[in-house]
C-alpha cells in the first residue's frame, strides 16, 4: 500500500517530537504542523487503523515498530536530500525547505543514486 504524502510528514513529524519530547501527544503535532486539531484527530485515527501508531488512553502517540521503520526512511531522505542541495550550494534553509517537498516525491532509484554520490564524495 502506498503511504501518501500528508501521512509521511505525520509520521515524520511524531519521530522528531519523539526524540526532542518524549511523549508526544496530538496537540503537539498539530502545533508543530500548524494543522487544525480535527485534522490531526482525524491522521491519527487513520495512522493507527494502519498501524503506524498506537495512542494509549492518556492520548500519547507512540509509533509501532511499522510506523517507527517508515518515519526513519522518510527521515533519512530528508538528511540526504539537504545534504546533497547543500552541496551543491543551496543555503541550509533552502535546503531544508527544498528537501522537505522533495523526500515525498523522489523514486527510491533516484534516491540512491543521491545516497551513492555522497557516499561516494566521503571517500
Amino acid at each position: 500500500m502506498k503511504i501518501r504524502e500528508s501521512e509521511e510528514m505525520y509520521l515524520e513529524t511524531i519521530f522528531l517530537l519523539q526524540k526532542r519530547m518524549g511523549a508526544v501527544r496530538s496537540v503537539d503535532v498539530a502545533e508543530e504542523l500548524d494543522y487544525s486539531r480535527p485534522s490531526v484527530s482525524r491522521a491519527m485515527g487513520l495512522l493507527s487503523q494502519k498501524e503506524y501508531i498506537q495512542i494509549d488512553k492518556g492520548g500519547v502517540i507512540s509509533l509501532t515498530p511499522t510506523g517507527e521503520a517508515r518515519a526513519e526512511e522518510i527521515y533519512e531522505r530528508h538528511e540526504v536530500i539537504t545534504k546533497f542541495l547543500i552541496d551543491l550550494g543551496a543555503d541550509t534553509e533552502m535546503a531544508e525547505d527544498n528537501a522537505c517537498r522533495i523526500e515525498h516525491v523522489i523514486s527510491a532509484e533516484l534516491f540512491a543514486l543521491l545516497k551513492r554520490h555522497l557516499d561516494e564524495r566521503k571517500k
